[in-house]
Formats: C-alpha cells, sequence, structure tokens
C-alpha cells in the first residue's frame, strides 16, 4: 500500500509512500485480536526466532538511525516549523540519522542490511519481519507512554506474537468510500459502489494499486457472499482468493485509473474525471480544501485501514538510543504533531488534548472506538490462516502479489 505524504506538505512534495498494516480476530470481528501469524504451513503455529528483549535502558549509544515513513520524523528540513527532532538530540544526546521508504516491501529489504536501529512498519511488513528475527521483542516498559496508547491497539496480531509484544503503536486511519457530492446520487453507503454497481461510473472510479487491495474486495465479499466463507479478509484460502479477484477483474472495466501518488487522486477528483472510489480521510480534507464538493463515508460492510508500529532491529547496537527515540515519538505532544503533520488519528490517547487543531481527532475519529471497530487493520497474508483456520492453507502475500499483477494485466 502506499502512504500519504503530510497534510502540511501537499502543495511541497508527491510523495509517493506506501503503507499496509493491521489485522482482525480470529472471529471476524474488525479492529480487535486474534490469531497472530508468521509462515510455514497452514497447521503449524508461527513461532518467531527465540530472542530477548531489551532489560533496562543503558548510556545513551550517541545516534540511532531509524527507517521511516516520510512524515514520521521530521527535523526542520521539509519545513523549519515542523521540527521534533532537535530538542529530543539535544535532551537525549542521540543524533538521529533517518532514511524515509516508499513501500513495505523497500522497508524489510533494508532492515535485512541491519543498518537500522528502528522502523516505523506497517502491517504488510511486520509478520516478515518478525519472522525473519529482524525485529526483537519489546520491553514494553521502557516507554514511559506505552500506558496511554489506546488500549484497542496494544498487543494486535499485527504487533505482537503469542502474546509477545514486538512493537509500539503509533497511528490509525481507515480506508474509507470517497465520492464528489454533485456527481454521485444518490450518496453511496456501500462499498457495491465502486464493485457490482461501478458501470454507473465506468471510467470514473478508482482504486487502491498495491496487492493489500484485494482485502477490500474480500471485506465486500464477506458481506454480499457469505457462502465463501470468509471471516477475515486477510486470511484467504484459494477459492477465497479466486473469488476476490474476480470481483476485481469485472471492477477494472470500470476503472478509470489505479492511483498511489496522492497529488493525483487529489487532482482527479477535482477535476472530476474520477468521481468514486477508495480513499483516505486526509484526501478527503484536501481535495475539499481545493474547493471539490466532495464527501466520504465508512461503508456498511466495514473497510480496511492501518495502524503502523515502531519495531527495534535485532541487530542495532544502539537500542538506549532506539528506545528513547521510540518513546518521544509516542509521547503526547509529538505523537499529536505527528498526526496532524501527516494526517492520522494519533496512538497515544492524550494527544488529542495536544493538537493545534482540536477539531483534529475528531476528523480522524481518534476516539472513536466504534468507528475503528468496524475496521479491519491491515496484516501479512501468510499461509497459516489468520482467522484459525486449520484445515486448510490460507494464500500468502507473495500469492497475493502475483494475483494483484494478473488483475492488473487482466
Amino acid at each position: 500500500m502506499t502512504k500519504l505524504a503530510p497534510v502540511a506538505a501537499f502543495a511541497a512534495a508527491a510523495l509517493a509512500l506506501a503503507a499496509c498494516g493491521g489485522g482482525t480476530a480470529s472471529t471476524g470481528s474488525p479492529g480487535s485480536g486474534g490469531t497472530s501469524g508468521g509462515g510455514g504451513t497452514a497447521n503449524a503455529p508461527f513461532t518467531p526466532p527465540k530472542l530477548d528483549k531489551l532489560a533496562a535502558l543503558g548510556t545513551p549509544e550517541g545516534t540511532v538511525n531509524v527507517l521511516a515513513w516520510p512524515g514520521y520524523v521530521e527535523d526542520g528540513t521539509n519545513d523549519p516549523k515542523v521540527d521534533w527532532v532537535t530538542d529530543f538530540e539535544k535532551a537525549s544526546g542521540c543524533q538521529v540519522n533517518v532514511k524515509t521508504f516508499g513501500t513495505s516491501d523497500e522497508a524489510v529489504q533494508l532492515m535485512r542490511t541491519g543498518q537500522y536501529d528502528v522502523v516505523s512498519a506497517s502491517g504488510d511488513a511486520t509478520l516478515r519481519l518478525i519472522a525473519a528475527g529482524d525485529v526483537e521483542p519489546m520491553n514494553t516498559d521502557l516507554i514511559t507512554s506505552y500506558k496511554d496508547i489506546f488500549d484497542s491497539l496494544k498487543m494486535k496480531p499485527w504487533n505482537s506474537v503469542n502474546g509477545v509484544a514486538y512493537g509500539i503503536p503509533h497511528g490509525r486511519g481507515a480506508n474509507v468510500l470517497m465520492y464528489r457530492t454533485d456527481k454521485v446520487s444518490p450518496a453511496p453507503d456501500s462499498w457495491g459502489a465502486v464493485f457490482d454497481k461501478a458501470g454507473a461510473n465506468k471510467g470514473a472510479v478508482t482504486a487502491y494499486d498495491s496487492p493489500i487491495y484485494i482485502a477490500d474486495a474480500a471485506v465486500y465479499l464477506m458481506a454480499t457472499k457469505p457462502e465463501l466463507g470468509i471471516t477475515n479478509p486477510y486470511a484467504l484460502d484459494a477459492t477465497q482468493l479466486a473469488a476476490a479477484a474476480d470481483l476485481l477483474k469485472a471492477q477494472k472495466a470500470n476503472i478509470g485509473e489505479y492511483w498511489s501518488d496522492y497529488t493525483k487522486v487529489v487532482q482527479a477528483f477535482k477535476a472530476g474525471s474520477t468521481v468514486l472510489g477508495t480513499s483516505w480521510q486526509v484526501i478527503v480534507n484536501l481535495t475539499a480544501a481545493e474547493k471539490a464538493p466532495v464527501a466520504a463515508v465508512l461503508p456498511k460492510e466495514g473497510a480496511t485501514g492501518w495502524s503502523d508500529t515502531w519495531m527495534v532491529a535485532t541487530k542495532s547496537t544502539r537500542k538506549t538510543c532506539g528506545y528513547k527515540l521510540i518513546d518521544h515519538l509516542v509521547s503526547p505532544k509529538t505523537n499529536a504533531a505527528i498526526a496532524e503533520w501527516f494526517g492520522e488519528a494519533p496512538a497515544n490517547k492524550l494527544a488529542c488534548q495536544e493538537t493545534a487543531d482540536k477539531a483534529h481527532c475528531a476528523t480522524y475519529h481518534a476516539e472513536d472506538e466504534a468507528y475503528f471497530a468496524k475496521v479491519y487493520y491491515w496484516n501479512t497474508p501468510i499461509p497459516q490462516c489468520l482467522d484459525g483456520r486449520t484445515d486448510v492453507a490460507c494464500t500468502d502475500y507473495a500469492t497475493w502479489t502475483k494475483t494483484w499483477t494478473e488483475i492488473r494485466n487482466s
């Protein structure tokens, strides 16, 4: 998945970012806990490498190398007014070196070099990093703000395994259905508008250009074709994946453009060449700021979404600085600043008291658990079915990638 650039950087840069994360319960309920997984056979439980967590903080090592989504670790380079790194460096004695990445696949590959101490990982990366032993269990007692993180984001399938925390939640958001209010009538309340009824806006429908978008089709099929037995959009056996692929191939005939560059989708909605499709709340806000008549809805079937995670590299020799930086990034004031700059709901519940825009948390549903209860947070498809089934193998992310290529080329 591609992540959106910071709201405040909209006019300054067209960053193509990527993010996929999240997961759902083995019962199929969105936004809740469930079976964690990694790799291996369908019936074999995921057992990550046995690794120790940091027992205690030591003397700061002087530097920390960070792998992050653009907009998460700002030091004033992009905007002198946006800097939550400089003061941290002075107070901690840890010089922060940041490398941004554009996709989760890129992040996974870079982490394997052993050059980075911490990473802001999305759900299509976390289990891969855990399974490879590239990140280690985290001592949440060493994160002073951990107690203030929303409980609904802690110890979830994308940031923990078998009751062991592998990361610290950073922020969250949902994929929403966006539409032009002057061109789409009646106002849609279902993903059917971009699937079964997409022909009504043929050539003006948009969708996200990523293998993880298959999960969006699976969410719709969960509600409309219960006979398929889908209870988790990231746990698809071969038959279920084929059904999702067929739906997406049918949709392709009505797609005007798949998007990954947020600036292009904003301009497409503004121009009216796109009138309907999957989006993020920040895109809705930016498009509305361009005076385009748009609105968005979380469809009745629910939606996919993300919750990103800060993780510590197993090979890191600078873990004290790594922990100190993560603690700083999820602290109320900094988490609030990042959420506003990037355009997401903060993970720290106290951050809502620190936002400059007092309506920010309401806009992004930060404290609305009923809203996020309808969100299936992104997770990494693996052979061990994340819905708890043990009598069948599920399709993995590599298979989803191959399937997505076939869909795009159909």
